[in-house]
């Protein structure tokens, strides 16, 4: 404290202004670095596996819902055309393969000649792109090649049997997965459902 005279003789007492308070230094030293790191890394490894299983979930059912919407147009068409229209499996998006899964593409195209196979004369409606990555597309015995639509909507076999049966998609695993499958039942009419296989190849 120090005593200071005002111009009227008045003695007034002063204290000193307390010092300013240093500067703190901010930021992160290595350990506190390394220990934040090692935490992001832990969170990762458990975040990859979730994010790996939702992307694999999201393409197969759109892979799915693809199928399915090429189904429902192969049937509108062949009802509106009042003559068969097929879905038939297809590498070169032209003619109908009859070797391999589903996941090479498929075509949808006008039937005329009711053969289930596509001829150079014979309107493509539709052409799918093969599946990416590692997912399959198999079809059981009925439906492995090709699946036709009569003008009834319901679906034939060539020889003019009723044509039943599943189409599956998955990714490709020995130890199987989340699965998604097309039932078509004998009227034509296709229905999807959620599913698990033991064995995706």
């Amino acid at each position: 404290m120090y005593t200071h005279k005002v111009s009227d003789g008045a003695a007034v007492t002063c204290r000193p202004a307390p010092p300013l308070p240093a500067m703190q230094k901010t930021g992160f030293t290595l350990v506190e670095m390394l220990g934040v790191l090692a935490i992001t890394a832990t969170l990762a490894s458990i975040a990859a596996p979730s994010m790996m299983a939702l992307i694999d979930s999201v393409q197969i059912s759109a892979a799915s819902h693809d199928l399915l919407a090429g189904l429902h147009l192969a049937r509108s068409e062949a009802i509106k055309r009042n003559s068969p229209v097929v879905l038939c499996k297809s590498a070169d998006g032209v003619s109908c393969a009859g070797s391999g899964g589903w996941e090479q593409g498929w075509i949808v195209f006008h039937d005329a000649n009711n053969n289930s196979l596509r001829e150079s004369s014979e309107t493509i409606i539709r052409r799918e792109m093969p599946l990416s990555g590692s997912l399959r597309l198999t079809g059981n015995q009925n439906v492995v090649r090709y699946v036709s639509f009569a003008a009834s909507g319901a679906t034939k076999l060539i020889g003019g049997g009723f044509q039943a049966g599943t189409l599956t998609v998955c990714r490709l695993s020995p130890f199987g997965g989340e699965a998604r499958q097309i039932v078509l039942n004998a009227v034509g009419r296709p229905r999807l459902k959620k599913t698990a296989v033991s064995l995706c190849d």
